[in-house]
């Protein structure tokens, strides 16, 4: 049997499918020229990210399809629903990226708190006329510990950022429409842990009591965060969004910190990516990096060997 990895796979997912004798194909296909490749080439599997689309077109198009793989969470890149319906196996890694997008979460949190994203700008720049103005311009940072984290979406990802924050010695608060309780563990390095409680509120109250935002949510038909949600937070907050593009309305935030209500705001994910409004890229407040949550060499090891283990499972019954 053959298998697509269309955008990619680790070198340890392709040696799991090879073993359990499957042909891989890493060769990266044009999304207006997969039909063709898919048929010619009688693949068995498609294995995609968040760059190739499978639409009910291509399923229709192309009958050898048996399964279709997303490395990742958000499956909003592939008809589900449809292609269930015509028998098709559609899978994904929903646990295996979640650290890594939690601690890119927080990188973009420490770094924001401490202008890392504006100084690492102008230092190359002014660095060596103007130190000792960057250093006055910089001097305003914060600590996140006592700050409150509120996390809008407690899901696997959330719950991720949830330990992150409260060893950080955050207050930890979130909303959720499908969870009322979790129970947070979080671990240390000698085999140790703790466990916390966390009762979801409204997104009214996190709104209203969060210091800082982060969004874990699946892509949505309208905002979770508009202007009206903008009006409702504490002055000064910080958001963050490396969940899906389209939960925040870029418009409204962009608005929000020409105010001052919004003070700190990292993103990961676009409205329109692959390519962000200009101006969220020439924002010196906004912290920027190029949807790369899951995009660390821990995560893409766990989701190839999570991806091979479930086509050999399904594939060869």
């Amino acid at each position: 049997m053959k298998v697509l990895a269309n955008d990619g796979i680790s070198q340890s997912g392709i040696e799991a499918l090879e073993k359990g004798g499957f042909k891989v194909i890493t060769t990266k296909v044009a999304q207006n020229q997969l039909e063709n490749y898919i048929n010619e080439n009688t693949i068995d599997a498609i294995l995609i990210r968040s760059a190739t689309q499978v639409r009910s077109e291509l399923i229709d198009a192309c009958p050898s399809i048996k399964l279709i793989g997303r490395g990742g969470v958000g499956m909003d890149n592939i008809d589900v629903d449809y292609a269930k319906e015509n028998g098709l196996h559609v899978i994904n890694t929903p646990n295996a990226s979640s650290s890594s997008v939690a601690e890119l979460v927080f990188a973009h949190l420490f770094g924001m708190v401490r202008f890392l994203h504006q100084a690492n700008r102008e230092m190359p720049l002014e660095g060596d006329s103007r130190f000792k103005d960057l250093k006055k311009d910089f001097a305003h940072g914060v600590e996140l510990r006592g700050k409150t984290l509120g996390i809008i979406g407690l899901g696997r990802i959330g719950a991720e950022v949830a330990k992150i924050g409260l060893g950080v010695g955050m207050n930890v608060i979130a909303c959720d429409a499908f969870v009322e309780k979790a129970t947070i563990t979080v671990p240390f390095f000698n085999g140790q842990s703790v466990a916390i409680e966390i009762v979801t509120e409204s997104l009214d109250a996190i709104l209203k009591k969060s210091d800082f935002i982060s969004m874990h949510v699946p892509k949505q038909e309208e905002y979770i965060i508009a202007q009206e949600q903008f009006d409702a937070m504490k002055d000064g907050v910080g958001i963050i969004n490396a969940a899906r593009g389209g939960v925040i309305d870029e418009v409204a935030l962009v608005a929000a910190i020409d105010t001052g209500k919004v003070r700190y705001a990292g993103l990961d994910v676009f409205e329109s990516e692959p390519t962000p409004e200009i101006q969220l890229l020439m924002n010196p407040d906004i912290s920027l990096t190029p949807h790369i949550g899951a995009a660390t060499a821990e995560a893409q090891d766990r989701i190839g060997k999570e991806l091979a283990q479930q086509i050999i499972a399904l594939l060869t019954e």
